[in-house]
């Protein structure tokens, strides 16, 4: 055990032997100057302490040192009744703080009580239970903002971490002290019945056993009874005044004595008024002029030093200011922090900084939270921290979207305006400035918030401009979540896994798949739009297919025909038959005879006047499809599927290619025709 643990244990452990076992009058001497020195420590500490979780178990020592006084309360009541000879210390604040009378001493102690009973304990009690209620009421927005600093950048997940730790030690804390300063309260309730029943018994005592008169026994056992009493309150008080002094501590970046008297005089206009109001009442009244006059030019003449000291204090830190910037200057650029690319940024002008300003009524911030929400739950993969800055070399009302720094989309809004799209079935036509829906590219037009109710009365579809760049940035992040996936992203989610299943995870990895081929498998499925949200099915399906291939492109096949239920579900579902388009067997074989294997896997050597014939075809079946309001949906055979996709993906970005095995036995199909070449 650590030299610490020993000390409590023992410092409780006596406590309890003082109960039971009783003490000499030497011993109760020592324990009595320790609990005045650990009272002093308490007050101090709490007072030069920088916020109150510096003291955490605070709420555990008003326990122990509790236990501790009350066990000393007990110690040297038996001292007095039985011997009269409580020791030096109990003694000392009999005669000596109770100036040696009953009379005196008894009044000392009840004002001590009262001091610490009704103003103390009964301030610090409430102050505690208000503080323990507010504390736990702003949990909520401050869990908020973290989330909005972390979402934004502001601070790293280790930082987010520590500071909700933080706040739950924080509610902890206080909710602790709400019931803890019971403790001070008890024990001077406690304080008052003991002191009451050691003078009735010490004067029982004095006089059945000691022989003495009632008035001899009053003035002997009374007096030990209020130095009793006064020992042990006065460390009581002190822990008292700590309480007060913590759960009132509203400065943590400097020191106790140095903010106090800071902001008490830290103002020479204050100390002016003060001075010259001690002058007059000095001059006019009868009070002792000597006495208030001078003690009126010591306040004037701080307040002039104040004011000197402020002064020189507001030159010093212009001067450090401009010694600041000049070295600034002179050192040589820091680069390490340009290197830092971010996965996710929206960049925009000025004029669109009020959407994502809190305090002006913006909320594009939490439109960002539920963005990264949305895509966990859609596609089953954590989207990276998505940076908002603002880029004066913008238009005021432009901004782009970057991926890995580089731009990859861009869009326009008008602040005072709404955006209306005609879905094709409007009643009449609305006047306005006309632009294309960024997302998607669809005609639009600009109109006002006065046009906005007649807009949508129209059958316009209506939308703000904050929900215009969340779409137009959820539908970049849907098209880019593949390049976003990393390996750390990927060990997060075998984790993840390997808390509910470890005998899968330890199965596959790293023994069948290192983390990069999971990757790419993972990759492979997102970028077609698949949720990688089952992540125990895709495991199990590895963990089935890897013994004989490590070939991520047909494993990501396999891995798509286990997840068929949920592609079926995705572009076939409801209980309409769907259109589709099928592939002609013939050009199934010739993409199947021009594969080529390598050691780097297979590739697809097709000529370029074949390659052209079937995209044409393709693009004339698809066509027939978007004609009849269809999903572009091309329907293979499970060998061909993945070639087949790979010739495609450069020329039809929305094309849906799925296999005849990733189709459930109850979705009724329609073939619309078939690409042929």
């Amino acid at each position: 055990m650590k030299k610490a643990d020993v000390g409590v244990a023992l410092y409780v452990l006596a406590a309890f032997v003082m109960f039971i076992v009783p003490i000499p009058s030497w011993l109760l001497d020592i324990f009595l100057a320790i609990n005045i020195s650990i009272a002093f420590t308490i007050m101090f500490g709490c007072m030069f302490s920088k916020e109150v979780l510096d003291l955490s178990y605070f709420p555990t020592i008003l326990l122990f040192t509790t236990i501790f006084r009350i066990a000393l309360n007990i110690s040297s009541t038996r001292l007095i009744l039985t011997t009269g000879e409580p020791g030096n210390v109990v003694e000392t604040f009999g005669q000596y703080v109770g100036g040696g009378d009953l009379t005196i001493g008894v009044i000392v102690f009840i004002i001590l009580i009262i001091i610490q009973f009704m103003v103390i304990n009964k301030g610090s009690e409430r102050v505690a239970e208000v503080t323990a209620r507010f504390t736990l009421d702003a949990m909520p927005g401050k869990q908020m903002a973290i989330d909005a600093d972390l979402n934004t950048g502001a601070i790293t997940d280790a930082e987010a971490k520590m500071r909700r730790d933080k706040i739950q030690q924080e509610a902890t804390f206080f909710g602790s002290m709400d019931g803890a300063v019971k403790y001070v309260k008890g024990d001077a309730i406690a304080g008052i019945i003991i002191t009451a029943v050691n003078i009735i018994g010490g004067i029982a005592m004095g006089m059945i056993r000691g022989g003495l008169e009632i008035g001899d026994a009053l003035d002997k056992y009374a007096i030990l009874t209020i130095g009793d009493g006064l020992v042990s309150q006065i460390p009581s008080l002190l822990i008292s005044l700590s309480t007060g002094i913590l759960v009132t501590k509203g400065s943590k970046d400097a020191d106790f004595g140095t903010v106090l008297v800071g902001q008490l005089f830290g103002i020479p206009k204050v100390l002016y008024l003060v001075g010259a109001t001690i002058m007059a009442l000095g001059i006019v009244t009868p009070l002792n002029p000597v006495l208030f006059v001078a003690l009126g030019v010591v306040f004037i003449l701080t307040g002039r030093m104040v004011a000197g000291t402020i002064e020189t204090s507001n030159i010093e830190a212009e001067v450090d200011m401009d010694e600041a910037a000049a070295e600034e200057i002179r050192q040589p650029e820091n680069v390490t922090s340009l290197l830092q690319v971010d996965p996710i940024e929206l960049e925009f002008g000025y004029g669109i900084i009020p959407l994502a300003d809190a305090n002006q009524g913006g909320d594009l911030l939490d439109r960002v939270v539920m963005i990264r929400r949305q895509i966990a739950l859609e596609l089953g993969t954590v989207v990276p921290i998505i940076r908002l800055r603002d880029n004066i070399q913008l238009n005021p009302n432009q901004y782009i979207i970057k991926i890995k720094g580089i731009q990859v989309s861009e869009g326009e809004i008008l602040f005072d305006h709404y955006m209306a799209m005609n879905p094709g079935f409007v009643e009449d036509e609305i006047t306005g400035i006309p632009t294309f829906e960024p997302s998607f590219h669809l005609p639009a037009i600009w109109i006002t918030e006065g046009q906005r109710e007649r807009a949508e009365s129209l059958g316009y579809t209506v939308v703000d401009p904050p929900s215009i760049i969340a779409t137009h940035l959820t539908e970049v992040i849907r098209q880019y979540i593949s390049e976003l996936l990393t390996r750390q992203d990927v060990q997060q989610l075998v984790n993840n896994l390997k808390e509910s299943n470890p005998s899968l995870v330890d199965e596959l990895v790293p023994k069948l798949l290192g983390l990069g081929e999971i990757q790419k498998v993972l990759q492979n499925l997102l970028k077609e739009g698949i949720s990688i949200r089952d992540l125990l099915t895709i495991f199990e399906t590895l963990a089935d297919y890897a013994p004989t291939t490590r070939d991520t492109d047909i494993l990501t096949e396999y891995v798509r025909q286990s997840l068929k239920r949920a592609i079926s579900s995705k572009y076939f579902g409801g209980t309409e038959t769907t259109s589709v388009v099928t592939l002609d067997p013939r050009i199934e074989q010739e993409i199947m005879g021009s594969i080529k294997q390598t050691e780097q896997g297979a590739y697809l050597n097709l000529d370029p006047d074949r390659t052209k014939a079937i995209m044409s075809s393709v693009g004339n079946e698809v066509q027939k499809l978007e004609n009849l309001g269809k999903n572009p949906i091309i329907i293979t055979s499970p060998i061909v599927r993945m070639y087949f996709r790979r010739l495609t993906e450069d020329y039809f970005k929305d094309l849906i290619v799925v296999s005849y095995n990733e189709v459930e036995t109850n979705v009724e199909l329609q073939s619309v025709g078939m690409v042929t070449a």
